[in-house]
């Protein structure tokens, strides 16, 4: 039996494990810790993981693969906390929204006997908790894959192979250029979805505004929703980004603004409808696809991925059972007369 642990259930990390139990891998326990013993206790009602350990050092030890989905603030101190406890060979991962920064904490605080792949699903919700939790909150979403530069080959078809199970494409992607990027699609989307919510929160019209607001209002605010020790740990460990993208959305908010005060009827018009033709082109075509260049030798089933986790195991006891017959064998071995043999 191999071990699977995720630390941090809330809506991601009780995702991952309800995904891992309805694809039922063989001989694989998952086991679940998260610092908030309330947060642990409606996980095991859940039924999110098959049990869960009320200390880090104890849920990670013996562990195959140990995902980190807490919020991205706390990364650090986690990598810090389980790093004498891993055992050799174990496969790293995590969740985090911003990835440079836990690439450099990997490399600082793990020991050389793991590997670390970084890992951020582009998949989430508002609501936050394992109460929320989804099996299926990742199926068709991309998943974000950065290998550390150290990384065993098995490890990546490790993560690769728990992306394809639970439904998520994989995106390889380097923690950089995935910062800059990400700051575009996903945090900058949550900053001015907050700022909008705020500022017509703060009109002394609100209790008028709040009465006509409607769908639309409630949907370009959502992301206001989302927890804001979320919210702060992403601009702050991803804030050369934001800035870069909220400064382009200001100049792009000016843009509209100089249209309609110079009243440009025309070139307004334009500008919306340019708006909605590239914006349907991209919901009816969808997001484009990038699989890795290897797709077709990655993991793709609950056997196979379960075969890897174990497989190393096995490759180990198989070098050692071939060093001791060699040994025996430059030892002299058995020895027979005419006929005899050695082995």
């Amino acid at each position: 039996m191999e071990r699977i642990t995720i630390i941090g259930l809330g809506l991601i990390g009780g995702s991952l494990g309800l995904a891992l139990k309805a694809a039922k891998l063989k001989d694989i326990e998952i086991v679940g810790y998260d610092k908030d013993p309330l947060a642990a206790s409606e996980a095991r009602r859940l039924r999110v993981v098959d049990k869960t350990e009320s200390a880090l050092q104890k849920a990670v030890r013996d562990a195959r693969l140990v995902i980190i989905a807490t919020p991205i603030v706390a990364v650090r101190g986690v990598m810090e906390e389980l790093a004498g406890e891993l055992r050799e060979n174990c496969v790293v991962t995590d969740t985090a929204s911003t990835k440079a920064i836990v690439m450099e904490w990997a490399s600082e605080l793990l020991p050389a006997t793991v590997s670390f792949v970084g890992g951020h699903p582009m998949a989430g919700k508002e609501t936050a908790g394992v109460q929320n939790a989804e099996a299926k909150l990742f199926a068709g979403k991309p998943y974000c894959i950065i290998p550390a530069p150290d990384a065993s080959e098995g490890a990546v078809r490790v993560v690769t192979g728990i992306v394809h199970l639970i439904g998520a494409r994989p995106f390889f992607i380097d923690a950089d250029e995935h910062d800059r990027y990400v700051a575009a699609v996903s945090h900058l989307p949550l900053v001015v979805s907050t700022a909008l919510f705020t500022l017509v929160r703060s009109s002394p019209a609100w209790p008028e505004l709040s009465a006509l607001a409607s769908s639309g209002f409630l949907d370009v605010t959502r992301l206001a929703s989302t927890d804001a020790d979320l919210s702060h740990g992403i601009c702050l460990t991803n804030r050369e980004s934001v800035l870069h993208w909220l400064e382009r959305m200001v100049a792009e908010l000016g843009r509209y603004r100089e249209l309609l005060q110079q009243g440009q009827e025309e070139e307004l018009f334009k500008a919306f409808a340019r708006a909605q033709l590239d914006r349907d082109t991209y919901v009816a075509a969808g997001p484009a696809v990038r699989e890795p260049a290897a797709a077709g030798e990655l993991p793709t089933s609950g056997e196979q991925l379960a075969a890897l986790l174990v497989g190393e195991r096995l490759m180990r006891r198989v070098k050692d059972i071939g060093k001791l017959l060699e040994e025996k064998k430059e030892g002299g071995g058995s020895q027979g007369g005419e006929g005899g043999s050695q082995r």
